[in-house]
């Protein structure tokens, strides 16, 4: 798979995209904004979602155009919301045809939902603090006690998962108010799950409800454990005594809202309960890269520090400007807004057409 290519326009476009300025954090934090500091780690990317994000032209975030197989739902841009001072993945009722997805690199069947996710460009994150204070969907609106089906997010995954798959996932499901699954997985050469590609454990908080506060949920990716945390207690361990590797590649910065298909093997038994739309809340996200990676992320937030391997089938959709490169392409993703900008275009160029009569009366 694969073969050579030329880094240099690549590497150009990043240059481009890269914040202008060199100082820390990256992203929207608040101006003058004291944030708390942690022993070991520098804080590196902070979105407040104080101000829409355009996720067509960030030098940092983009959206996918994927959709997972199990799931019901095919995301989309416009499901991915910026309101009242936060971010709101917005699951609804809405078909989404068949077409094709540079973030599955392949055709996604139709799905008779739509949600969406966000995610960073590039897979230029590794070793670090990653933390979001984030509320769950509500199954139904006004009361966050009914359970139902749902998977809330936030994670690091590698892009594209067929040639190595790591990820390190945070998931609030909907199968009670209080549920939380952790998650790791690595695998190599694989596009289908099985259970000897994941490590998997589960908490129940006592006397909090995710659905009606927000919370903030974290891990703590290191060269030898993974630590998750809920509004700062430890909940959860992965360390070198595991069977399943601690991941050691560098991954983008993902956050999501899904369901799972009708059978609801995930993400909580009562599907039948849901009622859209139904969307989770982030208040923040925060990013705190561990000081002794000397690799990542690139260190102007551009994309110089990317190899080969980074770039493999990494695009996200169709208008991020990034090529499938490094492996097979079933096909390519179209970007919608183009198609909208170039019938503009062309409608404009267009000549009026000759003034006319009234045309026949047609009767019914």
């Amino acid at each position: 798979m694969g073969g050579h290519f030329c880094l240099a326009p690549l590497i150009a476009v990043g240059a481009v995209l890269a914040a202008a300025s060199s100082e820390l954090p990256h992203g929207h934090p608040f101006p003058g904004k004291d944030y708390p500091q942690r022993p070991g780690f520098t804080l590196w990317l902070v979105e407040e979602f104080s101000h829409p994000l355009d996720l067509d032209t960030d030098p940092i975030w983009t959206w996918s155009d994927g959709g997972l197989s199990e799931g019901q739902v095919r995301f989309v841009k416009d499901a991915i919301k910026f309101e009242d001072g936060s971010m709101r993945i917005e699951a609804s009722m809405e078909y989404q045809p068949p077409s094709c997805s540079n973030a599955e690199v392949g055709m996604v069947a139709g799905k008779a939902l739509s949600s969406g996710e966000i995610r960073t460009r590039h897979n230029m994150f590794r070793y670090g603090y990653y933390e979001a204070r984030m509320k769950a969907p509500s199954i139904q609106s006004g009361n966050p006690n009914i359970n139902g089906n749902y998977v809330s997010t936030m994670f690091a995954y590698r892009d594209a998962k067929m040639k190595h798959w790591r990820e390190i996932d945070i998931e609030v499901t909907g199968d009670s108010p209080n549920s939380v699954t952790m998650n790791v997985l690595n695998a190599e050469n694989t596009i289908l799950w099985n259970p000897s590609i994941q490590a998997s454990q589960n908490y129940a908080g006592r006397g909090i409800n995710v659905r009606n506060h927000f919370h903030t949920f974290a891990f703590q990716w290191l060269p030898e454990n993974i630590t998750w945390f809920l509004d700062g207690q430890v909940i959860g361990f992965h360390g070198p005594g595991q069977p399943l590797p601690v991941p050691d590649m560098s991954t983008k910065i993902m956050m999501n809202l899904w369901i799972f298909s009708d059978l609801f093997d995930f993400g909580g038994r009562e599907g039948w309960n849901n009622r859209y739309p139904m969307h989770s809340e982030y208040d923040w996200f925060r990013f705190y890269k561990w000081d002794g990676d000397r690799e990542y992320p690139c260190a102007d937030g551009g994309t110089a520090c990317l190899t080969e391997d980074d770039w493999y089938l990494s695009s996200n959709n169709g208008c991020d400007g990034i090529p499938q490169t490094g492996g097979p392409v079933p096909c390519t993703a179209v970007c919608a807004s183009a198609q909208v900008q170039s019938a503009a275009a062309a409608e404009a160029q267009t000549p009026p057409a000759a003034a006319e009569g009234p045309g026949p009366t047609i009767l019914p």
